[in-house]
């Protein structure tokens, strides 16, 4: 959130992970040891269902899972009804590691080396992002609205525009956005009153917003490109300095600088990236808000779940 600490309409937003490679803060990945077979080509559900789709807790099996799915999303062959179902499933796994830590460390030694490696660090960087939040998951869900994102060909686009008017990168831009709205999925003002897919406090939308609406993904890109800028983004130098600027941890800086990270590497990351649901943590486990998901005040979840059919 630009210019003051998030509220908690961003950090649940992100506590469900995000990804990376080439994070320099990552810890070391542990030497593999019986790594599982090549990752074969297989369907992954398209069902999303209340809760998100189902991973094992199995190491070796959960490992068979990530290392699929990873495989697919990195395939170009494959298309993208299918690289999304990945991606969400290779989401609910990283989170599950995250949450759960203890773990982790059987899942690496299961995995291939490439594949441990980045699954070492997504989620040591959303182990970062939980540990920005406060307090033990409740009994409710927030009052957000869910949206239907832009389109990631369109998406694409602006950051590529935004990069060409003020040299931040795209895809520095393409993880402010993930972590702050994922993507524009939660179309909601945090608690702390920031506003859009790229969360603007208004005093500094009013600076750097260029004239247009908070609420419009072109505009509200083009306007974190230009804070990011005015405080140095556009010099390898001063972009930890600006992204500090955007959001005062720096934890928040070390997982933006990890999402851009992997998807400077391999473009089709993105594509990953802006397939990723929104799961809230409650009581009741971690329940999926879909798009069209519109509440004006807090809900319980048992009762959400019992008002839409769900499985609690």
């Amino acid at each position: 959130m630009i210019g003051e600490r998030w509220g908690r309409g961003l950090l649940v937003a992100v506590v469900l992970l995000a990804v990376l490679v080439g994070c320099t803060d990552a810890p070391p990945t542990p030497p593999p040891a019986a790594p599982v077979q090549p990752a074969a080509p297989q369907p992954f559900p398209d069902a999303i269902g209340p809760h998100g789709p189902t991973v094992s807790s199995d190491p070796t099996a959960l490992a068979r899972e990530i290392d699929a799915a990873q495989a697919t999303i990195a395939d170009p062959a494959r298309s993208p009804r299918e690289v999304a179902a990945a991606a969400r499933t290779a989401q609910v796994a990283y989170e599950e590691l995250a949450f759960h830590p203890e773990r982790l460390a059987p899942v690496l030694a299961a995995l291939p080396p490439g594949p441990a490696d980045v699954t070492n660090r997504i989620v040591t960087a959303g182990r970062d992002l939980l540990a920005m939040a406060k307090g033990a998951p409740g009994d409710e869900l927030p009052a957000w609205r869910i949206a239907e994102p832009l389109p990631p060909d369109r998406l694409r686009a602006l950051y590529a525009g935004a990069e060409a008017r003020f040299g931040v990168p795209w895809h520095i831009l393409a993880a402010v956005n993930l972590v702050e709205s994922r993507m524009g999925r939660i179309a909601s003002h945090s608690e702390a009153g920031a506003r859009g897919p790229m969360q603007f406090m208004p005093s500094t939308w009013a600076s750097y917003g260029l004239g247009g609406n908070v609420e419009d993904p072109h505009d509200a890109i083009l306007g974190a490109a230009n804070y990011l800028q005015a405080n140095g983004a556009d010099t390898a130098t001063g972009l930890d300095r600006a992204l500090r600027r955007y959001n005062n941890d720096q934890r928040y800086v070390r997982a933006v600088r990890a999402y851009a990270d992997v998807m400077a590497a391999d473009e089709r990351a993105f594509l990953a990236f802006h397939a990723w649901e929104v799961y809230f943590r409650t009581t009741s486990g971690r329940v999926h808000l879909p798009v069209g998901y519109d509440e004006p005040r807090a809900v319980r979840a048992d009762e959400y779940l019992a008002r839409t059919g769900a499985p609690r």
